[in-house]
């Protein structure tokens, strides 16, 4: 039995997850997801995904961001009428992620349409897929739950893990059967490994069978994480000085459980009183959005989050102080409001959406301050900011930084390289072979290979985009 595994993205690069696992001229593809940052060079490598769909057996979704979801429509659209199998709350969340996608393309069609027109230019971009597209997406997904085996093609079986990156993240394990079940290989996808001991989800499982092989995340592979006491302190610290400066948090934040996170850490600040108690703005609507899927599967908490609803029905994702921003003319109104405030608001790297209009008007201002919570990819503004330029190109107009910078990356829901072999030593290595590392920046696989080669784990690989591995 011939079994290969190859990568479509995220390989040497951190978005764009696509891996496809062939068995016997039979594909089976783990995560379909968007290129994301610099939004001309994606748009071209999103277009740029072609696939056999003919020769694809079933589709694996481990979670519902962008980077790993947001390229199914497309599948869709170019013929696949298979099996997406995914989680009950990761079919929620995607289903929001990608008509989210198809409506922001749908809109800039129209804007860049009517620039194009203006200029007298011709104008030819098309969105890759539209809203009907999603919904063919979303009807082919099978919902499975976590530690449940089931056979997705011939002599082939899946089964989820929580990964305790998000709401509903799993691990997809794949075994693979020869010889009517006598000889079984096994392949681990981490998708996006997450961290023990987070707020709302619960830790990385280690509790599955021996792998043979491991296709594992490396976002965060040369990066530690603070402590999250330190990063609480630190966020005292930096709510404390924008009140005492009367200036306003501008949080560019993922809609999908940084969002989360962040509220409910505040709502425990709040009601400890270590916060003055001033007005906190969640100015998207997606993260509301999200913010209502997170109410609705307790079936992923962690202890401490079940107790607070069920044991004493309290919502730790609202709270007196909290408001969800619905409308264009809110979100405009925040600009002239005065401080002090906090204002989350999407997209999580600064390329799109409401924050960026909330840091051309706030980032020129000394009393205010922008907080950076989460993974910035390369050619992102949220990159130019969180490296310290001076000035920064926002909507086509230049801003001079003058709001203070701050960083907190204990919030990431990605595995630092010290937590990821700490999930490596805590599960059944004793079939294992390989270990594939995806998912990263190239200085920071090369970094956790060495690191994970000083700890034992002599056999690990970078996967290189369409080179193809025998397993």
């Amino acid at each position: 039995m011939a079994i290969n595994f190859y990568s479509l993205g995220a390989a040497q690069e951190v978005t764009g997850s696509k891996h496809i696992l062939e068995i016997d001229g039979r594909s089976y593809m783990i995560d379909c997801g968007s290129f994301q940052g610099k939004r001309k060079v994606s748009d071209e490598k999103n277009r740029r995904f072609d696939f056999a769909v003919d020769k694809l057996e079933a589709v694996a979704l481990t979670h519902g961001h962008l980077d790993h979801c947001g390229l199914l429509p497309l599948l869709a659209k170019k013929g696949y009428n298979g099996n997406i199998y995914a989680t009950s709350a990761t079919r929620d969340l995607a289903n929001l992620v990608m008509m989210d996608s198809a409506r922001i393309q749908a809109r800039d069609r129209e804007y860049l349409s009517k620039q194009a027109g203006k200029k007298g230019e011709k104008f030819n971009w098309q969105p890759l897929y539209n809203e009907s597209d999603c919904i063919k997406a979303t009807n082919q997904m099978v919902t499975v739950s976590y530690n449940r085996k089931l056979f997705v093609g011939p002599n082939v079986s899946l089964e989820f893990f929580d990964a305790g990156h998000i709401l509903g993240s799993s691990f997809a394990y794949f075994y693979v059967n020869e010889n009517g079940g006598s000889n079984e290989t096994r392949i681990l996808f981490t998708g996006d490994l997450g961290r023990r001991n987070k707020a709302i989800v619960r830790d990385p499982s280690t509790d599955f069978p021996a792998p043979d092989y491991i296709v594992c995340e490396s976002t965060y592979g040369n990066r530690k994480h603070d402590k999250k006491d330190f990063a609480m302190h630190e966020l005292i610290r930096i709510i404390r000085n924008a009140v005492e400066k009367k200036g306003k948090i501008i949080i560019p934040s993922f809609a999908i459980e940084r969002t989360q996170e962040l509220i409910y850490y505040l709502h425990l600040l709040v009601d400890k009183n270590k916060i003055p108690r001033i007005p906190i703005y969640v100015d998207s609507p997606m993260a509301t959005n999200a913010t209502s899927i997170f109410r609705v599967h307790p079936e992923c908490y962690d202890e401490s989050v079940s107790r607070a609803f069920i044991k004493h029905h309290k919502n730790p994702f609202g709270f007196g102080d909290l408001q969800f921003v619905a409308s264009v003319e809110e979100s405009k109104s925040l600009n002239k409001k005065e401080g002090p405030m906090i204002i989350l608001s999407a997209d999580g790297m600064c390329e799109a959406g409401r924050i960026l209009h909330h840091l051309a008007n706030n980032i020129s201002d000394e009393r205010n301050t922008i907080l950076i919570v989460g993974y910035m990819a390369e050619n992102t503004l949220g990159r130019r900011i969180l490296d310290g330029e001076k000035e920064v190109k926002i909507m086509g107009d230049f801003y001079d930084v003058r709001a203070n910078v701050e960083t907190l990356n204990a919030f990431s829901a990605h595995a630092d390289y010290e937590e990821i072999a700490d999930w490596l030593s805590r599960i059944d290595t004793s079939r294992l072979k390989k270990i594939f590392l995806v998912h990263g920046e190239k200085d920071a696989q090369e970094f956790l290979t060495n690191y994970l080669g000083e700890r034992g784990f002599k056999n690990v690989q970078v996967a290189k985009y369409g080179e193809t591995y025998e397993l």
